[in-house]
């Protein structure tokens, strides 16, 4: 299995580190180079990929600052973006560019099991 390049949204990604709650496995999973992470926060990890996106696409009008992760995905060609944040998952059906994302929910059943 190659392994996914993933946008995670802030939203899962902070409490990714508390090691005593339920998406504490994301971050552990980062520790152990399952998958690569397209963000600019944690340049000091080796999978960690750095994405300076060069266009805006400006996809999501409800919530702006959510563009970023958009940007992100599109820019760093990722497989998908983990949030559940609503306004990312309300632009899943868009025609072009294709967003793709999970919740976390759906990222869980899908990835854990094979992460670890």
């Amino acid at each position: 299995m190659n392994k996914p390049r993933i946008v995670l949204d802030t939203n899962i990604f902070l409490v990714s580190l508390a090691p005593n709650y339920k998406y504490h496995w994301i971050y552990q999973a980062l520790l152990h180079w399952k998958y690569e992470l397209a963000l600019d926060y944690l340049l000091l990890l080796p999978n960690v990929y750095l994405n300076n996106p060069s266009y805006r696409w400006q996809l999501v009008d409800k919530d702006e600052d959510d563009n970023k992760f958009v940007d992100c995905f599109i820019g760093s060609q990722s497989d998908f973006i983990v949030s559940n944040d609503r306004h990312i998952y309300q632009i899943r059906h868009n025609d072009f560019p294709v967003v793709r994302d999970l919740r976390y929910d759906e990222f869980e059943t899908k990835y854990r099991s094979l992460f670890f």
